[in-house]
């Protein structure tokens, strides 16, 4: 199914306010986006669009059956790998290092008001982005995401509050370790493989190229100019809350060079 939806047009464009911390917890990247969600449904704050990553952490969205985590929490606690509950939609899912993260944080009435259409721009989003490096990534019906032939290159899981602000978004696997997604059965699809962009072209591109070009490519679908107004003070508050409830150890973050993350396997 290739139906692309159209690009929102504006008569001048929506400014929305960039934020990049660069690696941080799951927990409290959910932290800092229920802050942002409060902000933009009260009118504090314009809409905003994070990008980043995450230290190695599986994540189990709303619908997420327990018997897709394929290892035992002593093994995950052995690689440093986090276990965190989700108040997204979908199954379980892999976030880490090499994969860009993006969580719009959108008043929807702004965009369309229509979920369905929001999900298909995410889509398109990554698709245009995937289509600029020779690429053909594509949609599967029934199934959301992005897939290059019969393997998924980006997930999408999506919440909406009962003020209309949307959270959580889309992980675009760029250079991620992918044997982690071994471990799991990946968003719960038992007959689709899990790739990524340096898989598909047999070199990583650079993280800043990727993300520069998915920040003009969402400017563009979303009719929005994206600006930087980083305030870390928002990175401070407590990070745990029962919907991300932290399940499993994490290491301290930091960013481990592809060629090393071997070490994380016996």
């Amino acid at each position: 199914m290739n139906t692309e939806p159209e690009p929102i047009e504006r008569p001048v464009p929506l400014p929305i306010r960039l934020l990049r911390p660069g690696l941080l917890p799951y927990p409290e990247a959910c932290a800092l986006q229920r802050e942002l969600v409060a902000d933009r449904s009260a009118g504090r704050s314009l809409d905003t669009l994070i990008l980043l990553e995450h230290p190695h952490t599986y994540t189990l969205g709303r619908k997420a059956r327990r018997e897709h985590l394929l290892v035992d929490e002593a093994t995950l606690a052995a690689q440093g790998v986090a276990l965190c509950e989700s108040d997204r939609g979908g199954d379980i899912t892999y976030h880490g290092p090499g994969q860009i993260v993006g969580y719009p944080i959108l008043k929807l009435a702004q965009h369309g008001a229509d979920v369905g259409r929001y999900l298909r721009l995410l889509e398109a989003l990554i698709i245009g982005v995937l289509a600029s490096y020779g690429l053909v990534g594509q949609r599967e019906r029934g199934l959301t995401g992005v897939w290059v032939g019969q393997e998924k290159v980006a997930a999408i899981g999506v919440k909406l509050s009962s003020s209309g602000i949307s959270s959580h978004g889309f992980a675009l696997n760029v250079a991620p370790d992918l044997r982690f997604f071994e471990q799991i059965i990946p968003c719960g699809i038992r007959d689709r493989g899990v790739t990524s962009m340096q898989k598909l072209l047999g070199v990583a591109p650079p993280l800043h190229e990727v993300e520069a070009r998915l920040m003009h490519e969402f400017a563009r679908l979303f009719g929005a100019a994206l600006g930087d107004d980083f305030d870390a003070r928002v990175l401070t508050r407590p990070a745990h809350a029962p919907q991300e409830r932290l399940l499993a150890p994490q290491a301290e973050p930091a960013r481990v060079p592809f060629a090393q993350q071997t070490s994380l396997f016996p």
